[in-house]
């Protein structure tokens, strides 16, 4: 089971346990009284459809270069972030204090509460719609969730939700690879540790 110091020690600072820290300056106080109640899966690649590089990190911390490939030049100038990306090898990058609110629903709705953003926890996978992610992402994806939802009671299972549920017809992220099923699967089973991976 995931410690209480641990719990303690995520609500008061906002940093998951394991995770790389690599700050993002897309972000902004969450307004007052918006309680953390929400947890919403997202996917990326950059560029599309390509794994491993640093343009995700980059483009999070407004240093993509928009020189480096055609669709970069029309994705440079956007100042967006999320609070934890998850590689396809499990390893978990942090560019947002969970206690902040960061830049990654957009226009979006929740249970009839508008703007996501406000009360939300964003995950991107560095993935796509139809590209299956890997085991080490849904395991990593599943410690984050339990963490979360251990600090945040708020959150249980019926409030983890994909981009494309809260921004429906604008957003199809996490897409049809995602699945949601094994995933509720990998958190049950993480239940009794809170580990990223």
């Amino acid at each position: 089971m995931i410690s209480e110091r641990r719990i303690a020690s995520l609500r008061e600072t906002g940093r998951l346990s394991g995770a790389r820290w690599c700050p993002s300056p897309n972000y902004g106080p969450r307004p007052e009284g918006a309680n953390i109640s929400l947890l919403v899966v997202h996917n990326i690649s950059l560029p599309p459809g390509q794994f491993g590089g640093p343009e995700i990190e980059n483009f999070f911390c407004n240093r993509l270069d928009p020189a480096a490939h055609p669709y970069f030049e029309t994705i440079a100038d956007i100042q967006v972030s999320a609070h934890a990306l998850i590689r396809r090898d499990g390893e978990v990058v942090q560019f947002v204090s969970l206690l902040d609110r960061a830049w990654h629903a957009g226009r979006s709705c929740f249970d009839g509460r508008e703007e996501c953003n406000d009360f939300s926890i964003g995950v991107e996978l560095e993935g796509a719609d139809d590209i299956p992610y890997t085991e080490a992402q849904y395991r990593a994806l599943a410690g984050i969730a339990h963490q979360v939802m251990m600090a945040w009671p708020e959150i249980d299972a019926g409030r983890i939700t994909g981009h494309s549920d809260i921004a429906p017809g604008r957003k199809t992220d996490p897409g049809p690879a995602f699945d949601w099923q094994y995933f509720m699967a990998c958190l049950d089973t993480r239940s009794g540790s809170g580990e990223l991976a």
